[in-house]
């Protein structure tokens, strides 16, 4: 009886790797790195990397010279406009990141514009605080475009110039950072202690890093918007590991009887609104009929959710997840209000957003079953 519960659910798993996957191939018409979109818009991208415009101005597309170079939501393309051997200006083309985040991202523009190419790849830029991932795709873009300019239009450097740096060599100072580090050791902390350590209190102070941590310092969290663009794009793993374990714990461990291991010991907004749950002992009473309707609400407003994306409809939805709010320099003011309103709900309610509303926590549920012991 055991093992028939556990074939049904890999099932369950596979059935939402497919949705997950076929929600991915609508939004953004790739899966796993590979465009679903006819071979002559590709074609057109690869001829459109560098077009000359006279009067020493040139235009340079890093579509395919970045194309394994992944923000938040996906691919992150600029056009960098040069003149003279200068930066003069740096265009975003079409991407998937939430606008917020990335127009705070793209302050980084102005750093790089008025530099010569060389100037320019000399620099050391960092990433802005509260849009890590797409400052990174930012950077990324950037550094394979100058490497690009340098071998083409400067060609007594050319032979200098014609190599490119991998993704592992762009990213490996942002994987030994301080904070990556410590995010990495936290995530692995709430993925491993618990399974051995039941004490209360110490729930407590994992509750508390992970809030501290995952959430405010590295704004790490699952969301559709993450996950869509994972199927969609790929991940850079150096520089995605805490979303990683993040990943394992959510859809890996059910597999062996952990089924609500990621809600109840990594997320951090799972984990904020058990922290402030605590803060009030008393409770508003529910009857099981009204948790029953609820219940019935969330998987409702699930599937209406899941349409509104395979129908083309409004899948802007997903920039409007409460998870964002961590990263309150970039998250819009709607964002926050709503992560707010149910941490507030939180202290009379227990987790009201996890057990009632959150499509990241149903689209789990789906691919999660009971293993009878």
């Amino acid at each position: 009886m055991k093992s028939f519960f556990r074939i049904k659910q890999v099932v369950n798993l596979f059935i939402c790797l497919i949705v997950v996957s076929s929600l991915a191939i609508t939004k953004h018409q790739e899966l796993f790195g590979y465009s679903l979109k006819s071979e002559q818009k590709a074609e057109t991208a690869s001829n459109d990397t560098l077009r000359m415009r006279g009067n020493g101005r040139a235009e340079i597309n890093t579509s395919v010279l970045a194309s394994n170079i992944m923000g938040y939501g996906g691919k992150v393309p600029l056009k960098i406009v040069i003149r003279n051997g200068v930066v003069e200006n740096i265009i975003a083309l079409k991407n998937d990141e939430t606008k917020e985040f990335f127009d705070n991202a793209s302050t980084l523009f102005e750093k790089w514009k008025g530099k010569t190419i060389d100037k320019a790849m000399d620099m050391k830029v960092d990433a802005v605080t509260g849009a890590t991932f797409s400052s990174k795709a930012i950077i990324g873009n950037m550094h394979q475009g100058l490497l690009y300019a340098k071998a083409h239009l400067a060609t007594e450097d050319s032979e200098n110039g014609s190599s490119s740096l991998s993704p592992s060599e762009n990213n490996s100072s942002s994987l030994f950072s301080l904070r990556n580090i410590i995010g990495i050791a936290v995530v692995l902390l709430a993925a491993i202690l618990p399974l051995f350590i039941k004490n209360r209190r110490y729930h407590f102070c994992q509750l508390i890093l992970n809030v501290i941590v995952l959430g405010f310092w590295c704004g790490t969290c699952l969301s559709y918007t993450f996950l869509l663009g994972f199927a969609a794009h790929g991940m850079e793993i150096s520089g995605s590991i805490i979303a990683i374990v993040m990943l394992v714990t959510a859809f890996i461990y059910p597999l062996f009887g952990k089924k609500s291991h990621y809600c109840t010991h990594v997320c951090p907004y799972g984990s904020l609104q058990q922290i402030a749950g605590r803060c009030v002992k008393y409770k508003l009473k529910m009857r099981p009929v009204t948790i029953k309707r609820l219940d019935k609400l969330r998987k409702m407003i699930w599937a209406l959710l899941m349409i509104c994306i395979w129908g083309g409809v409004w899948s802007g939805w997903t920039d409007f997840e409460p998870f964002s709010a961590f990263i309150f320099h970039s998250a819009s003011w709607i964002v926050i209000v709503i992560a707010l309103l149910f941490i507030a709900i939180s202290f009379i309610i227990t987790r009201p957003y996890c057990r009632f509303v959150c499509p990241m926590g149903t689209l789990l549920k789906v691919a999660q079953t009971s293993i009878v012991k």
